[in-house]
């Protein structure tokens, strides 16, 4: 991708960034996305240090995404639908303050949006409990180590994988199924 600026950015926390990654990676529209840490204050964090839970950092996915073809409010859809953004620090077995459901916003349009879509989740009655996501400005992004990088795809056969991921993004491909790329 040489001109990156008619594209669009978004990055999300929904625990842990293999699922997410995996996730968004299969939606239309969607160009890349790259896992790695945000909203914390070390500069540089290693996947160690960030699972210390004493960095601040969340797991994250940076996603550039063409907004001719799939819109922030759709990506943001997906993210409400596929995880859990009632539970504080945790998805599932992943606890830690590095699984947290939280958005970075990369302008007002975005910021204003995903408060909305929050809000009306609430006003809807849509979650028996409070929705918890965290929304804050986008300030930096750490990509993580290679080798947490298409991790699903070229590690799908791991337990982790099997157990947790895997049925994830089989539930996602079916509520979604008219977002999904292509096969060629």
């Amino acid at each position: 991708m040489k001109d990156n600026q008619k594209y669009s950015l978004a990055t999300f926390g929904a625990g842990c960034f293999w699922c997410v990654e995996a996730i968004y990676s299969s939606l239309n529209g969607v160009l890349s996305v790259k896992s790695g840490y945000s909203g914390g204050a070390l500069k540089n964090p290693s996947y160690k240090e960030v699972c210390s839970g004493e960095t601040g950092h969340a797991e994250v996915c940076q996603i550039i995404f063409d907004s001719k073809l799939i819109s922030y409010k759709d990506l943001l859809d997906v993210f409400f639908k596929v995880h859990d953004p009632r539970t504080l620090n945790r998805q599932g077995n992943d606890i830690g303050t590095q699984y947290r459901s939280i958005v970075f916003y990369h302008n007002e349009g975005q910021k204003t949006m995903v408060h909305e879509l929050k809000d009306s989740l609430g006003i809807n009655n849509l979650f028996e409990q409070k929705v918890v996501t965290e929304i804050c400005a986008f300030e930096m992004f750490y990509p993580a180590e290679d080798y947490h990088q298409s991790y699903f795809e070229l590690h799908g056969e791991e337990p982790y994988c099997q157990l947790v991921v895997k049925p994830k993004v089989a539930k996602f491909k079916k509520n979604f199924f008219d977002k999904l790329k292509k096969a060629d």
